[in-house]
């Protein structure tokens, strides 16, 4: 009993039996698996529509292109937060934590005008497989992107209300989990970032053929 309790609890984490990752990881590394071939699929699965049917290229509004950057400087502030943690800098950590909040927000207005500019010239879901690959794959993303906010919020909620004492600052960047937890969400939106760019390239790429 007792060596079950020591494979289910190390370093106050959870994990499952036989395996030394904390159940969190395994969880989140098992997600980002299976984003990342639904994706696949779903770009494979164009591309041989394409190639077999002979599709009409897919219109790539250019904001996809600037998302591109956005996303780019939300990976680079999250990398910059989990620095801060390392550091205990309890301010940089704080902001660049909003700043990454603030982004993304910026980064889903931009896409909804994007999607307006395809609306206004006439491209909408129903026109042809093309366009409707488009707006699948770009909505998916757009709603796993939603998906990373609550946390991110949980996060900055967290970081402002046990900020002010240093007591509860020194707990705070002490405490395993919370650097765990910032680490995962680092990954997911790093993923996110590298997932937009191949989808990006991947819709360019093909508009050529």
């Amino acid at each position: 009993m007792n060596k079950i309790k020591s494979n289910i609890h190390i370093e106050g984490r959870e994990t499952m039996p036989g395996f030394s990752l904390p159940m969190k990881k395994i969880i989140i590394y098992l997600l980002l698996c299976s984003l990342t071939i639904m994706f696949l699929g779903l770009t494979f699965s164009y591309l041989y529509q394409k190639i077999t049917v002979g599709l009409s290229p897919s219109p790539l509004p250019r904001l996809f292109l600037l998302n591109s950057f956005l996303l780019i400087g939300t990976s680079f502030f999250m990398h910059q937060a989990n620095l801060a943690y390392q550091r205990d800098n309890t301010q940089n950590y704080t902001r660049y934590l909003i700043l990454t909040f603030l982004i993304s927000l910026l980064f889903m207005i931009f896409q909804f005008f994007a999607w307006s500019l395809l609306w206004k010239s006439g491209v909408f879901i129903n026109n042809d497989p093309s366009t409707s690959y488009l707006y699948l794959i770009s909505g998916l993303h757009f709603l796993h992107v939603f998906g990373g906010l609550p946390p991110l919020v949980y996060f900055i909620y967290v970081a402002i209300k046990r900020m002010k004492e240093p007591v509860s600052v020194l707990i705070y960047f002490s405490d395993p989990s919370k650097k765990m937890n910032l680490q995962l969400l680092t990954i997911y939106w790093h993923f996110l970032d590298v997932l937009w760019i191949y989808l990006v390239l991947f819709f360019t790429l093909i508009n050529l053929f």
